[in-house]
This record gives C-alpha cells, structure tokens and sequence, in this order.
C-alpha cells in the first residue's frame, strides 16, 4: 500500500477543520452526529480538538458492502442517534465520494428538526460527485483512489491504520489471498 497522508498529516488536517468549526459555532452547544463506521477514528479526534459544548451521537449508513469498491443500495440506520430537535447538528462522515450518502444522510437528519444541519468530512475524493451538495468542512482532497486506514476500510479491514493509504490491484489480490489463507485454517 502507498501511504498517501501520514499520521501527523492526519493530525494536521483534523485539528485545521477542528479550528474551521470552531471558528463557524463558537460556543453554541454542538450535537455531532458520526456516519458508523467510517468515521469513528475522525469523530474520537475530531471531539478532542473542540471546545464547545458537544453530544455525540451515531447514525448508521452504508452502501458498501464485503470486497465491493463501487456503489450499491443506500440504508440509513437512525435508531442509533439521539434528540436532535432544535439543535445545531454537525454530520461527520469519512468520505464524500459520490456524495449520495452525504445527502441521503442529512436528508434523513432534517426529518428530525434541527435547528441547523452541517457536514463534516475527513476526505473529499476529486471526480466521482455525483450530486450538487458539498461538505461543509473537508480536511483532505485526494485523487480518485480506493484508500483505506484511519477508519476506512475494505472488507471491514484496515480501519486500524494510523495513516491513510492507497489499496492497489496487487493489495486487493494480496487481502483476498490472506483471508482465504486463514479462512482455510
């Protein structure tokens, strides 16, 4: 794999939007809502670089699923988020890639009342939008590239990666070898 932005990269950009927010809400208590589970490692630094007053809650959307790099069927899960009505919301995702998420997410929160909705992504990937929102906040822009690490996954592996990196063809066979290896015992 290529890494592509480094630990202290990431710290770097999660503490710049970190400031960006800040610098948007000042004081208003803030309720933050993590898209699961992506953007879990982001939410857990992202929280500690505010200061305001925070909730944090969880929402659960996918479209990917198992060894697929491309696009499915879009569920949004809101059972697991708390009351938003009233309240300024911050969205929090990993990745703003085609950006159906993005607005199936935020459409999905608005049905709740609150008093704002905001998004917040780690990763906006050039070239694959397909709709006309944009994030509110974005620490990175990369090149249209399958990364994993920093709560990215394949197969629900790599999320643990302290960096952020580019899967390649030759990492994808060789996931794919590694899983049937122990698969096989």
């Amino acid at each position: 794999m290529r890494i592509l932005y480094s630990k202290q990269q990431l710290q770097d950009g999660v503490h710049k939007m970190a400031a960006e927010i800040t610098a948007t809400y000042g004081d208003k208590p803030l309720s933050i809502v993590s898209v699961l589970t992506g953007s879990v490692v982001l939410v857990a630094d992202l929280i500690r670089e505010l200061e305001m007053p925070l909730r944090v809650g969880v929402i659960e959307a996918s479209s990917y699923g198992g060894e697929t790099t491309t696009r499915g069927e879009l569920s949004v899960n809101a059972e697991l988020m708390f009351d938003i009505k009233g309240r300024h919301v911050l969205l929090v995702d990993d990745i703003f890639d085609t950006g159906h998420t993005l607005v199936k997410v935020i459409e999905k929160i608005k049905e709740f009342g609150p008093k704002s909705v905001r998004s917040a992504v780690l990763l906006r990937k050039h070239g694959r939008q397909e709709v006309t929102a944009q994030p509110d906040f974005v620490a990175f822009e990369i090149p249209d590239e399958f990364v994993v690490g920093y709560g990215l996954d394949y197969d629900d592996h790599y999320r643990n990666l302290p960096h952020l990196a580019v899967m390649e063809e030759d990492d994808l066979a060789r996931h794919k070898e590694l899983i049937a290896a122990d698969a096989a015992g």
